[in-house]
């Protein structure tokens, strides 16, 4: 519940979505491009998912999970410390299902899982005091495919056309950028990653289908209320970007069998 209220100043235009809300939760369809919270690695951001919940809700929030900035869908904020607490347990158990929506290049095979284990990635400034002898953490990844596509052209030299499949991915774990560094693992990166992706892609698309952002998004988070005990099962729709590549593709149908 909300034990401190905030004052909000009127007339903001800066919004966000509310997709859940009750007296002890707020969850938020988060935008590509948003951070979470203040970070040293984005000194120039002045915009982040924490404080406008904070003040879309007029109360404190506390972060119970992490998406990347340029990850977009259901971000999930307790409205106490000691709701944050139960939540954070109930990841860190796995009693939480998420699942995300992704486009990648290639064709995929039907279902599979990936179990790699992920070495620690430090950032430069946000991990400086880390340690950086951790062991590699384990961690795995399900997949299926919903859709392909094969495009008349050429992004590679070595093929005349171009092939991409939309995913759904379902993480067991949650290690720094496992789904982005799972897909490259098995050589079907998700478009538009510049960090883990193959730019070749990220160029075609950005091109020839206005797409700016990453094509991974959170759909849904499916988890017991920690108060309440009901099943809640959220859900984030997409922004124009995915809307229009999913309508570009003919896709729109797959994304509605994505849900657990």
């Amino acid at each position: 519940m909300c034990t401190e209220k905030m004052d909000i100043e009127s007339g903001t235009t800066d919004q966000i979505e509310i997709i859940y809300e009750d007296e002890f939760l707020v969850a938020i369809n988060k935008e590509a491009g948003l951070l979470v919270h203040r970070s040293w690695l984005d000194k120039g951001e002045t915009r982040f998912a924490m404080q406008l919940t904070r003040d879309a809700v007029g109360c404190h929030v506390f972060p119970v999970h992490r998406l990347d900035k340029p990850t977009s869908g259901v971000l999930l904020f307790a409205k106490s410390s000691a709701v944050a607490r139960s939540l954070t347990e109930a990841f860190t158990e796995r009693k939480v299902t998420k699942q995300y929506l992704a486009v990648v290049r290639g064709f995929v095979s039907e279902q599979g899982t990936v179990d790699y284990a992920l070495s620690f990635k430090p950032d430069a400034i946000a991990d400086k005091f880390a340690n950086l002898d951790k062991p590699a953490q384990e961690a795995v990844t399900h997949w299926q495919s919903l859709a392909k596509i094969e495009l008349p052209f050429a992004v590679s030299k070595k093929h005349p056309t171009s092939r991409y499949s939309l995913v759904r991915l379902t993480p067991e774990t949650g290690r720094k950028h496992q789904l982005r560094r799972h897909m490259r693992h098995i050589f079907h990166h998700i478009v538009g990653d510049t960090s883990h992706g193959d730019i070749r892609h990220t160029r075609f698309f950005r091109n020839h289908y206005d797409c700016t952002r990453m094509l991974l998004h959170a759909q849904t988070l499916a988890f017991s209320h920690p108060v309440t005990g009901e099943p809640l099962l959220l859900t984030a729709g997409f922004d124009d970007q995915w809307m229009r590549i999913l309508e570009e593709f003919s896709w729109l149908e797959s994304t509605e069998h994505s849900s657990p």
